[in-house]
């Protein structure tokens, strides 16, 4: 197939790419509004659920797998200290490393934003789509699904 006859295919894609992830990224905007409010920075966010992730580890292991320098990993760990969202503790294996963990209170401000976000969802999805479009939502979701996996 030459060039020229694939052009309305390649930008039809193109377009469809374009308006899935505006879409997408109202549908994130959406769902951050009725999680209940936070104050936390991208990399604070990220830092959170990186410890959600893989469990207590050291500031320095926390800075490398995040592709930070320590001493900016360090602020933004003393500030989610400050806030009472991450906790520290001795390295069992290690007594001169202290272990950064997730704090009672984020887990709970975790599980209520999620739980927030989900309901918000579901009754969107009653109130706006008959069963049909949700049959059809459900169908997207499988393509969308095929679109992220590896």
């Amino acid at each position: 197939m030459d060039e020229r006859a694939n052009r309305p295919r390649i930008e039809r894609t193109s377009a469809l790419a374009a308006e899935l992830r505006a879409i997408l990224g109202k549908l994130k905007r959406k769902l951050r509004e009725h999680c209940g409010r936070s104050d936390l920075t991208p990399s604070q966010v990220s830092v959170i659920l990186r410890l959600e992730k893989d469990g207590p580890i050291a500031v320095s292991s926390l800075a490398r797998a995040e592709g930070m320098r320590p001493q900016s990993m360090s602020a933004i760990v003393t500030s989610l200290l400050e806030a009472g969202l991450v906790s520290g503790s001795p390295d069992p294996n290690d007594a001169r490393q202290t272990l950064i963990s997730l704090s009672r209170k984020c887990q709970k401000f975790l599980k209520e934003g999620r739980a927030a976000r989900q309901d918000w969802l579901t009754t969107t999805i009653q109130e706006k789509l008959s069963v049909q479009e949700q049959d059809k939502l459900a169908a997207v979701l499988q393509l969308l699904a095929r679109l992220v996996e590896d």
